[in-house]
């Protein structure tokens, strides 16, 4: 794979946590693109996976992690949370070793570099799902978009059997990259 999974993670986990910080003490219980989620949930799926990373690329399996990181994860500073479980989750597939790793997720084991490319399109669509939620700029970095379709599509069957993202959104003729790729993950832009 051509593209730099680690540092693609750590550019999403930086553009993500602009949108975090962004989010308005009002705006916490509001709506999101992801209709069964609220903004603190919907951002709490995502600090709970970042802290899913180190114990699972350290070779733990999910029994081992048990209920850690069930339930509210943020706590009273959902920002520096999700600093702190980005700092976590970039420093693991940082690792010497991470991206050859076999990792026991939920749909593997799968080598680090599987799991890696999907906490990449986690990570930065839930992003723009936040950006979306709480009226910030939705526009995402142009070569993470690109990275997101190199990963995507030669997993494009794991992707769509995983029920990870829906993908019954029509694609507008002449349509951007970026809509293109929200689209193929589910989302209207």
């Amino acid at each position: 794979m051509a593209v730099d999974l680690p540092k693609a993670h750590e550019q999403a986990l930086q553009h993500t946590g602009r949108y975090v910080a962004g989010v308005k003490a009002d705006q916490w219980n509001g709506p999101t693109p992801d209709t069964e989620w609220d903004v603190r949930t919907l951002l709490n799926h995502v600090v709970s996976g970042n802290f899913w990373v180190a114990p699972l690329v350290g070779g733990k399996t999910i029994e081992e992690v048990g209920d850690r990181y069930d339930g509210d994860v943020l706590g009273d500073d959902p920002a520096a949370t999700y600093e702190q479980s980005a700092k976590e989750a970039s420093a693991a597939f940082n690792a010497d070793g991470a991206m050859q790793a076999p990792c026991a997720v939920s749909y593997g084991p799968v080598p680090g570099e599987i799991y890696a490319g999907h906490r990449f399109i986690d990570v930065l669509i839930h992003g723009w799902d936040l950006a979306k939620a709480t009226g910030q700029d939705t526009a995402l970095p142009s070569d993470l978009v690109e990275a997101c379709f190199e990963v995507i599509e030669p997993q494009k069957d794991l992707l769509a059997g995983s029920g990870m993202f829906g993908s019954d959104v029509q694609v507008p003729d002449g349509a951007d990259r970026q809509t293109q790729l929200l689209a193929e993950l589910g989302r209207k832009a």
